[in-house]
């Protein structure tokens, strides 16, 4: 019966991944919007490393981690933001909730196998701006990118498993731009739409060895080659009636008129190369570094006509890790808690007005097991920075508040009794 529930339950989540709208952020404008994807809720408390194995948790960035599974798992989680978003002249707030994946890992001895669905990228703003009591300019943007994935891991020796994870990319981007000028009833509105869809794949290498049999060394690999989205692209033009109203929008009946100019585009999914090492004791602590490497000088805009944005190679750099004070405690609950904690840096890729856009952030959590100890609730806080002030630009500082179900049990064993 909780089997069903928390099935029907995720079903749910995922209905929701694909409607929501997850980011406030001008800068998502550009490309195919922001790349939010850190890691599971375990992942992104330790500053979105993802080096780690675990029996009981999902490691989703690095698929080789599948065959450490010892029970099947049942991951989702959600993120509540929150940004102030500032200029050198003004200031705006936003909140946004997301469901940021809902995945299954399965073991089954040797090898280890996941399903799951998870946002790409989000598209999402709104802003408004008066030009010398001239003009008014309002911008609207919404969408993004899911993937439908399965992977699988074969433990290779005792110390090295290899995997793989197959993605369908899918989603639709929609960005509006309208002007009006003072005194003049009507407007003019751009509507520019573009559905995507393209396959992806993930591949990982994982390392484990212990050193003096007490402590744990890890190491990681991952590669994900480069991929095409296809783009079937429309844009359509109109006058509008004038309204107060931001989100009010009526159009002069005959006016709308689509371009058929515009033809269909294929973007490069850039390829990544991330690689990185942890040490630790088993059920104790860890800590890790990892950098990743993104090829993202081969992204480009949707539209050709969009060239105040470009891109340049992206490096992420994240150390992180958790500590456990005692994980079999019978006396406390607080020693059976997993406490992470984690840094990142990067350079996003994104280059607006000669200046790169860079993101980076704190982020602390806890482990809180439920149900017997091998199903946990995840709670963890991400506070950020992303972009600048400078070039006449927009810094978005960000807090991130974090929360994810692992739940971890036997579900495939056949009952001994009618």
């Amino acid at each position: 019966m909780i089997k069903k529930f928390t099935v029907s339950l995720c079903l749910l989540f995922a209905i929701g991944a694909m409607a929501q709208q997850g980011t406030a952020s001008p800068y998502s404008f550009y490309g195919i919007g922001d790349f939010k994807f850190k890691g599971t809720a375990e992942a992104a408390a330790m500053g979105g490393i993802g080096i780690f194995p675990d029996s009981i948790h999902l490691n989703l960035q690095n698929p080789a981690a599948y065959t450490s599974l010892k029970l099947t798992t049942l991951a989702f989680g959600g993120t509540y933001s929150t940004s102030n978003l500032r200029t050198n002249s003004q200031t705006e707030k936003a909140r946004r909730t997301t469901v940021d994946y809902i995945a299954l890992g399965i073991p089954m001895g040797k090898f280890g196998a996941t399903l799951g669905l998870m946002p790409t990228s989000y598209v999402g703003y709104k802003n408004q701006t008066t030009v010398q009591n001239l003009e008014i300019r309002r911008s609207f943007g919404r969408g993004g990118v899911n993937k439908a994935f399965v992977g699988l891991a074969y433990k290779l020796t005792s110390n090295l498993s290899v995997g793989a994870d197959f993605g369908y990319n899918f989603g639709q981007i929609e960005t509006k731009d309208i002007v009006f000028l003072n005194d003049i009833q009507y407007g003019s509105r751009e509507l520019n739409t573009s559905n995507l869809s393209g396959l992806t794949v993930n591949t990982g290498l994982m390392y484990s060895s212990k050193i003096k049999k007490k402590y744990d060394f890890y190491g990681s690999f991952i590669f994900t080659p480069q991929s095409n989205l296809n783009l079937t692209n429309s844009r359509k033009t109109a006058l509008i009636v004038y309204s107060q109203d931001v989100e009010q929008e009526t159009i002069v009946a005959g006016s709308e008129i689509e371009n058929t100019n515009n033809v269909d585009k294929e973007i490069k999914l850039p390829s990544k190369l991330a690689f990185g090492a942890g040490f630790g004791r088993d059920r104790k602590w860890l800590i890790g570094a990892e950098i990743t490497l993104q090829q993202t000088s081969s992204l480009s805009n949707r539209f050709n006509d969009i060239t105040k944005g470009r891109f340049e190679n992206a490096k992420r750099y994240v150390v992180g890790g958790y500590y456990v004070p005692k994980y079999n405690s019978f006396n406390s609950y607080f020693e059976r808690i997993t406490y992470r904690g984690g840094f990142r840096y990067e350079n996003t890729g994104l280059v607006i007005n000669n200046k790169s856009i860079n993101d980076m952030a704190v982020s602390a959590g806890f482990g809180l097991p439920v149900g017997g100890r091998l199903s946990n609730v995840n709670l963890g806080i991400e506070v950020g920075k992303k972009g600048t002030k400078a070039n006449d630009l927009i810094e978005d500082k960000y807090v991130n508040f974090i929360l994810s179900f692992s739940l971890s049990d036997k579900w495939f064993v056949k009952s001994k009794y009618n």
